[in-house]
């Protein structure tokens, strides 16, 4: 580049499309970390599921863990010493199925 001359200087073809590619390369990359901090927060400010205002456990029964399905949750509870997963309807709270979990030897 010649600084006497005032013109500024003329990149080579090769370099010239090597910036546009690192150009649009950069703007893709915003674009795309915009829509997955987009999808993150339309995601987490969905409406949870529905669910009972109250679950009814049995005397005694301690909660240790909870997991849903479309139509149905389902609890794990510790009782007497022994583990059992509640089933409940999604809309009712009413129990559907009540497994007990042997403790393996």
């Amino acid at each position: 580049m010649d600084e006497d001359s005032g013109n500024p200087a003329v990149l080579p073809p090769g370099l010239r499309a090597l910036q546009r590619l690192v150009t649009v390369l950069t703007v893709t990359m915003i674009l795309g970390i915009a829509i997955l901090v987009g999808a993150f927060l339309w995601r987490l400010n969905a409406a949870g599921p529905d669910l009972p205002a109250g679950i009814a456990l049995p005397d005694g029964a301690r909660p240790l863990a909870f997991t849903q399905g479309a139509d149905w949750f389902a609890i794990v509870v510790e009782q007497d010493g022994a583990e059992r997963i509640l089933i409940l309807d999604r809309l009712t709270g009413r129990l559907r199925q009540s497994v007990t979990i042997d403790a393996s030897p």
